[in-house]
């Protein structure tokens, strides 16, 4: 029964993501880490989770040309090295505290996407983007790995405001970018151990449920995808901030 509760949990998850291009593993983790022996193994099976999901909505986003390769591949090694140096550490920090500052980041993330309107040409990448990504990417790596998510509510707004990304474009790079994040994360995790059977039940209802929302994302405007991620962002930052309030 617990498996199957963390099955029909991750594909609800996974539904409202893939639209968003968000796995939101800050979601599900709560119901992994209820169900796990340890908190470290529940963590390591639920950034796991999180990259099979990713990388099962990227492949939709990919078909639908909603990837931008250049960036992605800037992104991915920092991504990779971040995640790794994450998992290694997690632990090592009050954890209360590093979920009250992600929420926060995240909430801001939903503020400023609010506040974003869409261009009729795309924005030029502002001065030093390529720096700009690499450092975003590598600080999202680690603070991922740090507490078991990829964090991807963290990276698309950064995407958006600071890559002057488009955001069909933002969705479906984000996506990628978290597959390399999430297997940085489950590398690192390795040592502490990983909840094996809740990473089975968490893969079968997340991969068909990212399936499903990431084929949802190309039928909306820019508007309506905008306004619909930055609603994910608010319950998302909400959830951190209620995990970080009760432990």
């Amino acid at each position: 029964m617990d498996l199957l509760v963390v099955a029909l949990w991750s594909f609800a998850v996974a539904v409202a993501g893939g639209i968003a291009g968000l796995v939101l593993g800050n979601l599900r983790l709560p119901v992994e880490l209820q169900f796990s022996s340890t908190a470290a193994a529940g963590a390591g099976a639920n950034v796991a989770i999180s990259a099979a999901s990713a990388f099962t909505a990227s492949i939709a986003h990919w078909r639908g040309g909603r990837i931008e390769w250049r960036l992605f591949w800037l992104m991915a090694p920092p991504s990779l090295l971040g995640g790794i140096a994450g998992g290694l550490l997690s632990g090592l920090l009050p954890q209360r505290l590093l979920l009250t500052l992600i929420s926060l980041v995240v909430l801001y993330g939903a503020v400023e996407l609010t506040r974003h309107r869409r261009r009729e040409e795309p924005a030029e990448p502002p001065s030093g983007g390529r720096w700009v990504a690499i450092s975003i990417a590598f600080a999202v790596g680690v603070l991922g790995g740090l507490v078991g998510l990829i964090l991807g509510t963290l990276r698309l707004p950064a995407m958006v405001k600071w890559l002057g990304t488009a955001p069909k474009a933002a969705v479906g790079t984000n996506a990628a970018t978290g597959v390399v994040v999430g297997v940085g994360g489950l590398i690192g995790h390795l040592a502490g151990g990983v909840e094996w059977s809740l990473l089975a039940a968490g893969c079968a209802g997340a991969v068909p449920g990212a399936y499903l929302g990431a084929h949802l994302t190309g039928r909306l405007d820019d508007d309506a995808l905008l306004k619909a991620i930055a609603a994910i962002l608010v319950v998302a930052g909400l959830s951190l901030a209620v995990q970080a309030i009760v432990g």
